[in-house]
């Protein structure tokens, strides 16, 4: 059994391992988990003690595989949730997250088990990330942010970066979401602004919303 905040730490940390490939510094936790670094500090004790994480000093913090083991599970039971609030209680993709927050830290094991099969064990939530199965895997496709592909380039949106209610409306002011397909018909190279075109529409996008939406690029 873990506390809310651990929990939250050892999530926080795996997705910082993944976005630095490697040991995260205490200062990145901090400003992820929007605390003073004193307080990352304690919980790094804390959750080295427990055999959780380990810490090198100027290298930083490095989940163990136990660590990651109960950060995926947690990662598991909120996409397995998101699934189940938009799918089967008709949420909305930008209303499910914070709720999933608080359905995460469910304990039972019996009952995530039952709902990964009610749910037909998907593969991805709502929002295009990768849901891990019940032994901590994830599965990984190929995939670019739309920033990154060139000028008459075609992709399929898969995922959002930036998951906030306002992106995600957005989103859907402009009828992008998962599956969506995207044509890039011309980019400025001094801001990386784009003009795309979705279904029969055409309209410029900025850098920033580009940077923030993964694709499956198409030949």
């Amino acid at each position: 059994m873990f506390t809310l905040a651990e929990e939250n730490y050892l999530k926080a940390i795996f997705h910082l391992e993944h976005d630095f490939h490697g040991e995260v510094s205490t200062n990145a936790i901090a400003e992820s988990m929007e605390t003073k670094p004193s307080s990352v500090t304690d919980m790094v004790q804390k959750l080295g003690e427990k055999k959780l994480l380990t810490y090198k000093r100027y290298k930083g913090v490095k989940l163990t595989a136990e660590g990651k083991k109960v950060a995926t599970n947690v990662i598991r039971k909120h996409r397995l949730w998101e699934v189940f609030l938009v799918e089967k209680l008709n949420f909305h993709w930008d209303e499910v997250h914070e709720i999933a927050e608080q359905l995460e830290h469910i304990q039972s094991e019996e009952l995530i088990l039952r709902l990964d099969k009610f749910l037909g064990s998907p593969e991805f939530d709502p929002h295009g990330d990768p849901i891990p199965d019940k032994h901590g895997v994830l599965k990984r496709t190929e995939k670019k942010l739309l920033s990154e592909i060139d000028k008459n380039q075609k992709g399929v949106c898969v995922g959002v970066k930036e998951s906030s209610p306002e992106f995600l409306q957005y989103l859907d002011k402009k009828k992008i979401s998962i599956g969506t397909k995207i044509t890039v018909l011309g980019k400025e190279f001094f801001d990386g602004s784009m003009i795309i075109q979705v279904g029969r529409e055409q309209f410029f996008i900025s850098h920033k919303i580009a940077e923030n939406l993964y694709v499956q690029t198409q030949e």
